[in-house]
């Protein structure tokens, strides 16, 4: 049967043709997935109708993992399993195929993939004994060279290191053969990002007049929950505890993710409430849904441009700042116990929090001060009833 044309459904990105059907008289269509990835049109087969049990809707869910990095192509399985058919010969690169293989779902492994593609692909094909000292260091002068950041170079020789790492847990390299020194960049990365009040009050103003009413809305509520940016990816309505007025944070383990990996929740706050409620709520189940209902993946672009409009720093990152600047709000009131300030931020460590310990400290003073001002009355009142004795 000659190759039919393409025909499309109402889910983006997915198309099938009418190709004879196996095992069964008569014809089946076969669905695809296109994406992009790396800046890469990809078109791949995903099933078919009968013999696999494919329908539209199946289709979109694995095009989803496929973006999200969940999920292998087929060309990426057959690279993967061609791969363990070389066993024996283990480069960097059939290392990392192979890691990817084994944590399809991994948190950060699309992000991983680009390091690799732009960073480490000079030894891709250098198995692990290859890698020296020397090696390492040659990658990490050459990226602090071409200017990157002390966060990116060491990103990119721990993402090296882990690979190797991999391969020797695993079995797949000898441990006796790699012996390699991983030299890394020393970070300063407590950066706590604050706004004016000038500055927010024009943030304020540009979300009330912005069109991009799904990245105003979730900066607010990252302003006044002190959510993260994927924590709201990840948010459905359901997860919404109205009556009792907490946001449920849903853990790794069920899926999607509050930064712990554990379910936390937080409380829903009247100004919270305000802007939740203030969102249309259409068929999806995500609060703010992504093309087609699904998750959304990014918003990048809006929350750019409303920082823009607003007239923000350029390197302020809204909802990572904003973050910041609700958990400063908090600490500067002096009405909040550090210990009170790590449960509504969900960080995992005390540690973590201790960056707005001196806000607090600040506040602290300023409230010891009340004890000078009230004993200074006292004595103004002992000084002149002395006087009226006199």
């Amino acid at each position: 049967m000659a190759a039919s044309k393409r025909n499309g459904t109402k889910y983006p990105g997915i198309f099938y043709r009418e190709v004879k059907r196996v095992g069964g008289p008569g014809v089946e269509k076969v669905y695809y997935a296109v994406y992009r990835r790396d800046g890469k049109l990809i078109e791949t087969k995903v099933g078919r109708q009968y013999a696999d049990d494919m329908t539209p809707a199946r289709a979109a869910g694995i095009r989803a993992e496929l973006l999200e990095g969940k999920r292998l192509s087929r060309k990426e399985v057959r690279d993967v399993a061609k791969a363990e058919a070389s066993r024996e010969v283990w480069t960097i690169e059939s290392l990392w195929k192979e890691y990817k293989c084994r944590n399809p779902g991994l948190k950060g492994i699309v992000t991983d993939q680009n390091r690799f593609q732009l960073h480490l692909s000079s030894v891709a094909a250098l198995q692990p004994q290859e890698i020296s000292s020397t090696v390492v260091d040659n990658i990490r002068l050459g990226l602090t060279q071409r200017g990157r950041k002390p966060g990116t170079v060491r990103n990119v020789i721990e993402l090296l290191r882990r690979i190797i790492s991999f391969g020797v847990k695993k079995g797949l390299v000898a441990p006796d053969l790699v012996k390699v020194h991983f030299e890394m960049p020393r970070l300063n990365n407590e950066r706590t990002e604050d706004l004016s009040p000038i500055q927010l009050a024009s943030l304020l103003h540009a979300i009330e007049t912005t069109k991009y009413r799904k990245a105003g809305s979730m900066m607010l509520l990252a302003l006044y929950t002190g959510m993260r940016r994927g924590e709201m990816f990840n948010l459905k309505w359901e997860h919404i505890d109205w009556a009792r007025s907490f946001i449920n944070l849903v853990g790794k383990d069920d899926g999607l993710g509050a930064k712990s990996g554990q379910s936390e929740r937080i409380p829903l706050n009247e100004m919270a409430r305000e802007v939740l409620t203030s969102i249309s709520r259409g068929s999806s189940e995500y609060v703010f849904p992504g093309k087609g209902g699904g998750k959304l993946v990014d918003i990048r672009k809006q929350a750019d441009a409303l920082k823009k409009e607003a007239n923000l720093p350029a390197d302020f990152r809204p909802f990572h700042g904003l973050r910041h600047v609700y958990a400063s709000m908090l600490a500067s009131s002096g009405k909040v116990s550090m210990y009170e300030l790590q449960k509504l931020m969900t960080h995992k460590s005390p540690a973590m929090t201790q960056r707005y310990a001196h806000l607090r400290d600040d506040a602290l003073i300023k409230a010891s001060e009340v004890a000078k001002d009230v004993i200074s009355e006292i004595m103004n009142v002992q000084s002149k009833v002395q006087k009226v004795k006199d």
